[in-house]
């Protein structure tokens, strides 16, 4: 099978060659010049300015193509009608169902999506874990005390006995679920599929039971997808059945939390402090109380981010290339039903 491959986002040459040698019959498009220039390493929202002649150039592209690397950063809802040969779009993100619902792309195509779940796995819960351990110490009171020049000797925490509920023990909860037993915590969470293995986990309990897990919880990990079941999942009532001095960790999506019910949860004391990697709106407003909140610690949507990234997910295309050709199942194909 020949394919058109156009990649839509910056690789790394050499990814480029990996890509290109992947199998036979594979005509890749790179055009840096033509797509965002990266700020950072693996950075796939780079802005995109283009020449009206370049814009030309591109728009010829995108109707050449059988498969595309990644979503066009500038074209959504026009892309159907301007990539009328495109069969799969290989996403960079794990968390595309509600982009891909936004955009009414299962109505009117017959593309195929894969998603990158699992490669950011590891970069978020060793966001989760740092957030624990910067709690457990007292990382605030450190800093306080430091820029005050004071030295008095005081008592911090550990990790150890305490418990994590981890609402969504997919790929990254259960990596949450494995560095936390590492430091001999209790693991609890929930999932939606029970007949699934769920190593590190001392209790599985149902989504339905959601008041009781988070009854339990030190530390609540939220590495649930965005769905029409989540939204808001977690609200006033959820946050108010936390113990006194629990933390919330938020690598999922902003919507799956009721934010000004978490800032007032915070301002009253009830939660110890919540570490945040995910907001209501993106970037964050200048005037969110969030911002002036000492025990909050604020991630610019970046957790996931690490310098692997780029090589794991082209991994993840070169073998759904040779599975495309043979007419195999696809690895991280999106279910649009489910929305993950």
């Amino acid at each position: 099978m020949t394919l058109t491959i156009l990649i839509a986002t910056y690789l790394e040459p050499e990814l480029v060659a990996r890509i290109e040698a992947a199998a036979p019959g594979l005509t890749v498009i790179n055009r840096p010049d033509l797509i965002g220039q990266p700020r950072f390493i693996a950075d796939h929202t780079a802005p995109v300015t283009r020449t009206p002649e370049q814009e030309a150039e591109w728009r010829s592209l995108l109707a050449q193509a059988d498969v595309l690397f990644d979503f066009d950063p500038l074209y959504g809802e026009n892309l159907p009608e301007m990539a009328t040969r495109l069969r799969w779009i290989q996403a960079t993100s794990a968390g595309i169902g509600k982009y891909v619902e936004r955009m009414r792309y299962a109505e009117r195509t017959s593309w195929v999506f894969t998603t990158a779940s699992g490669v950011h796995a590891r970069p978020l819960a060793e966001f989760a874990l740092m957030a624990m351990l910067m709690f457990a110490k007292d990382y605030g009171y450190l800093q306080s005390e430091k820029a005050a020049q004071h030295w008095a000797r005081y008592c911090g925490g550990e990790l150890s006995h305490k418990t994590a509920a981890i609402i969504g023990l997919g790929k990254i909860g259960q990596e949450v679920a494995r560095l936390a037993k590492a430091f001999d915590m209790q693991v609890i969470g929930t999932r939606r599929d029970f007949s699934r293995p769920t190593p590190h986990v001392d209790q599985l309990v149902p989504q339905d039971q959601l008041l009781d897990v988070l009854s339990k919880a030190d530390y609540l990990v939220l590495a649930i997808p965005h769905t029409r079941e989540t939204g808001g999942l977690i609200g006033a009532a959820e946050l108010a059945a936390l113990p006194h001095g629990a933390v919330l960790i938020n690598v999922a999506r902003g919507a799956v939390v009721d934010q000004p019910a978490l800032i007032e949860a915070l301002r009253s004391g009830h939660l110890r402090g919540a570490a945040l990697d995910v907001f209501e709106t993106e970037p964050l407003p200048p005037d969110n109380p969030l911002w002036q909140m000492p025990n909050v610690l604020i991630s610019p949507h970046s957790a996931s981010t690490a310098p692997s990234e780029n090589a794991k997910i082209v991994d993840i295309f070169c073998e759904n290339i040779r599975r495309f050709q043979a007419n195999t199942p696809l690895m991280n194909v999106l279910d649009v039903e489910k929305g993950y």
